[in-house]
């Protein structure tokens, strides 16, 4: 079975059309490529389509990209009323759904039945296992993890998780991709919450049994670390952007998974997200979010 090299990456079909699916989406155009968004609930797809034509507008506005460029990539931009629509001829799919491991599971079996055997087909998942997903495909060496960060437009690293039978092509093929979105990748193998969320999550979750516990305030814990190491942004602001119930869903699958006890979600995370503060998307979390962020 040969994998498509990302060079000769044409067609993209992006599935979910949350913010992350939108924003590879808004990528995968940029990068020239043919993009056909699908999600299951009518409607949804368009009004992505839109947003992500928005978003280049944007771009195009702030000087990140050219006037020309913003519009042919929003002219490579569309929608799918089907999901067959969408990845039938497609050279990537990349699936951007919840992270429900019943539902990857479900449109990675169908994905299998409908796609050219030489397709890549990719999962943005944070945290689950790619090579039960690529267990419910057909030829599961062509299927990998490529994990985006929010915003995936601005955001320069994409990891690459390799599943147990992903091929060697595969791979490259997505470091292939990775460049032509401007993106620096790294090769992970997969394990319960990768590189990435594994740490992340750590981080962020001591973070907030800190602030539980009344050590500091959420802008001075978030201080420590943009200015005592580095960080561009704070772990309780980046919960907040992430989404505090999908940091919640990772924690508890890596707690599930590796058993560790700082995997464990602290009681104000919990709380949080009962409530319905889940961070900017609801306009509160662990801060309060306004129109402009």
């Amino acid at each position: 079975m040969g994998v498509v090299r990302g060079m000769d990456v044409r067609r993209v079909a992006v599935i979910g059309t949350g913010t992350m699916g939108c924003g590879i989406a808004q990528v995968a155009a940029a990068a020239g490529w043919e993009v056909r968004l699908f999600d299951a609930k009518p409607g949804l797809a368009e009004a992505a389509r839109e947003r992500a034509g928005s978003m280049l507008d944007k771009a195009a506005q702030g000087g990140k990209m050219t006037p020309d460029a913003a519009r042919a990539a929003r002219q490579l931009l569309g929608s799918a009323g089907t999901l067959e629509e969408a990845a039938a001829r497609a050279d990537l799919v990349v699936e951007a759904v919840p992270e429900d491991i019943g539902l990857k599971e479900s449109i990675f079996r169908t994905l299998g039945k409908i796609c050219r055997e030489d397709a890549l087909l990719a999962s943005n998942t944070s945290s689950l296992s790619l090579t039960r997903l690529a267990d419910a495909a057909s030829h599961p060496q062509r299927v990998l993890g490529l994990h985006f960060f929010n915003p995936p437009y601005r955001m320069k690293l994409l990891e690459i998780v390799r599943g147990a039978q992903t091929s060697d092509a595969a791979v490259e093929a997505a470091i292939q991709v990775a460049r032509r979105m401007g993106k620096e990748a790294i090769v992970v193998r997969d394990s319960p919450g990768f590189a990435t969320s594994r740490l992340g999550v750590a981080l962020g979750l001591e973070a907030m049994r800190m602030l539980q516990e009344g050590v500091a305030k959420a802008e001075d814990i978030d201080k420590a670390m943009e200015l005592g190491y580095g960080h561009p942004m704070g772990p309780l602001r980046v919960s907040d952007l992430v989404g505090l119930d999908v940091r919640l869903s990772i924690a508890r699958t890596l707690h599930a998974e590796l058993g560790a006890p700082h995997f464990e979600p602290p009681q104000i995370l919990v709380d949080k997200v009962r409530e319905g503060k889940l961070g900017k998307k609801s306009g509160e979390g662990f801060y309060r979010w306004d129109s402009g962020g």
